[in-house]
């Protein structure tokens, strides 16, 4: 069963070739693909020269910073056209643990979506100052009232899928681009019938590097539920 992961990145030259030599010191038998939008910083270059001593690396650079939906549907569409079994997804700086790979591995096994979630067993968030905690919190719970998603951690972004089912999304009907991308394609696989099981994760806010978070970015989450819930946005297989 082959497995990857991939780790959008944008100015994460502190910590990408962290993060990768991590992950195979935790598991060497993945691939990881990292979608780099362009980085001024040269995070794409450190990728490629670690590509040359590591085969299992790859990079799927893009023109310009378009966004985190945008780069992970291009990190799916590359991993689904080379037939991958399970694809993951995590980011850059830290503030998902390598070590739970194995976990999500073992869950997917009987799953469709296998979420890491921050709020299944009380709060496990490190270093947010009180107003974002609260924010991330209290999204989630409005995205579950308004949705009907029995899901706790709507929004996290250390994910894993199972290949045959993200093929029945089509991921050109995707519509949200910031962290409402989460959200969105956790509804697309509800509504499929997907099995979705959420696992308990510690986040650690990053170290090094600046947040991607927006106010842009929040309003979109906040009107796409309303969208999802009414049916404004469609959901149907590929």
């Amino acid at each position: 069963m082959k497995t990857i992961i991939v780790i959008p990145t944008y100015d994460e030259k502190e910590n990408i070739e962290k993060i990768i030599n991590k992950i195979f010191d935790v598991i060497d038998s993945v691939d990881i693909l990292v979608v780099d939008d362009n980085s001024p910083d040269g995070t794409g270059q450190i990728v490629k020269n670690m590509i040359s001593s590591n085969s299992r690396i790859h990079i799927l650079e893009r023109q310009g910073k378009q966004g985190l939906g945008k780069a992970y549907c291009a990190g799916f569409a590359y991993a689904l056209e080379r037939d991958y079994d399970f694809i993951m997804e995590m980011d850059a700086d830290f503030s998902h643990n390598p070590e739970e790979i194995p976990n999500f591995l073992s869950a997917i096994k009987e799953n469709d979506l296998v979420i890491g979630s921050r709020y299944i067993s009380g709060v496990n968030v490190v270093n947010w100052p009180l107003k974002r905690l609260l924010l991330s919190y209290f999204a989630n719970v409005y995205t579950q009232k308004v949705t009907g998603m029995k899901i706790k951690d709507a929004t996290g972004g250390f994910k894993c899928f199972r290949a045959d089912m993200l093929r029945k999304i089509n991921l050109a009907e995707v519509k949200t681009n910031g962290y409402g991308f989460q959200i969105e394609m956790n509804f697309r696989m509800w509504k499929l019938g997907g099995r979705i099981k959420e696992i308990p994760i510690i986040f650690i806010d990053r170290i090094e590097g600046e947040s991607k978070m927006s106010k842009d970015i929040i309003w979109e989450a906040v009107f796409l539920v309303w969208k999802l819930a009414l049916g404004i946005i469609k959901v149907k297989k590929a």
